[in-house]
């Protein structure tokens, strides 16, 4: 297929303050810098529409309703903006289009970006797999972990995550930093760990602190605290301190006041929270699990640690915090990989030579 600019279709039913919503945008305007016209669907009220319209990428809204309407709504927009290829990036996006394509309604291109570790059942993932021309995992884990669940291995393409460094870079704003430090409230002199995640099993810190004497501050940024969460926070010992700051759509002001960055999750593809802490120079915690390993090499750019294991965290975090040259190295080795490695402009001209596969296969 000649390498002429592509309208492409960028759809998701998520959208909200997540790393995956950041992905998406980002990927999106770097496709539109390289000449391309990307139209995000998803829905009118989320961060992912805000985040578009003031880059100047036109917003397709969509009501991500029943399987059957929301099928007959993306054809719509499919032939309105004349969309040579269309991406799905989370699940129901992937199964109407999967139903278009089943049902001989879809001859554009169609590629589904699998983003965490697949839950689906091997019938729907074979299913969907057979459907889309391509599937991109976002790391080598996630490839693995498809493969495993018997997902076409042909139309499958590994392109990982890619951070924005202009976004990272960027002056954060006093306002954010004034916000920030009034969610942390009084530290009193105490290093900060962040997790900035939704629900990603922030209860295995929570239950490691006790494990740890050396006090700090424990920030769970982005996570609504349930009454489990909020009885673990009660019973950590008096030295720390646990904060729970609502979904907020400007995180990045946290990574600026902490002395660690940590994730715990067992469902990350490639996650966006890590790459932001790196590029912006923290030493980073994370689970030995899902893709973590595949941006995490422990003991050079950061430290894994076993999941749901409190005991080995509260290890973990006692020899990060009590060895400043090792947190220096982690943080400045990290901080080199992600920005040599893991850049948006990579990511956005991998996926368009998948994209290019894809529409290739439609034609051939």
């Amino acid at each position: 297929m000649p390498d002429r600019p592509l309208t492409i279709l960028q759809l998701t039913h998520q959208g909200g303050p997540a790393g995956s919503t950041q992905s998406i945008f980002g990927l999106s305007q770097h496709l539109a810098r390289r000449g391309h016209r990307v139209v995000v669907g998803c829905r009118e009220d989320t961060l992912l529409a805000r985040l578009a319209r003031e880059a100047a990428l036109p917003v397709a809204p969509l009501a991500f309703t029943g399987i059957g309407a929301l099928a007959r709504g993306l054809a719509g927009v499919i032939a309105r903006e004349r969309v040579d290829v269309v991406s799905a990036h989370a699940t129901r996006d992937r199964r109407a289009l999967a139903w278009l394509r089943w049902r001989g309604a879809l001859p554009q291109a169609f590629v589904v970006t699998r983003r965490t570790m697949p839950l689906t059942s091997p019938l729907e993932l074979v299913a969907v797999g057979l459907a889309a021309d391509r599937t991109i995992a976002v790391s080598e884990a996630v490839a693995r972990a498809l493969r495993r669940r018997l997902h076409p291995g042909g139309r499958l393409r590994v392109v990982t995550n890619g951070i924005a460094l202009d976004r990272v870079d960027a002056p954060v704003p006093p306002a954010d930093l004034t916000a920030a430090r009034t969610a942390l409230g009084d530290v009193a002199g105490r290093p900060v760990v962040v997790i900035v995640a939704r629900r990603k099993d922030q209860d295995v810190l929570l239950r490691a602190l006790p494990g740890l004497e050396q006090p700090l501050v424990l920030a769970l940024v982005g996570l609504e605290a349930d009454e489990r969460l909020r009885a673990l926070a009660a019973a950590v010992p008096a030295r720390h301190r646990v904060v729970f700051v609502p979904p907020t759509d400007r995180p990045l002001a946290f990574y600026h006041l902490a002395a660690a960055a940590a994730l715990p999750s067992r469902i990350e593809g490639m996650s966006q929270t890590l790459l932001e802490a790196m590029a912006l120079g923290l030493p980073v915690v994370a689970s030995d699990y899902g893709g973590n390993p595949d941006l995490v090499r422990s003991g050079e750019t950061g430290l894994l640690v076993p999941p749901l294991d409190p005991a080995a965290w509260a290890r973990a975090l006692a020899r990060l915090l009590g060895d400043a040259g090792l947190a220096r190295r982690l943080a400045r080795a990290g901080r080199e990989l992600v920005r040599r490695e893991f850049t948006l402009e990579g990511t956005a001209a991998r996926t368009e030579a998948i994209y290019r596969e894809a529409l290739a296969r439609r034609y051939h």
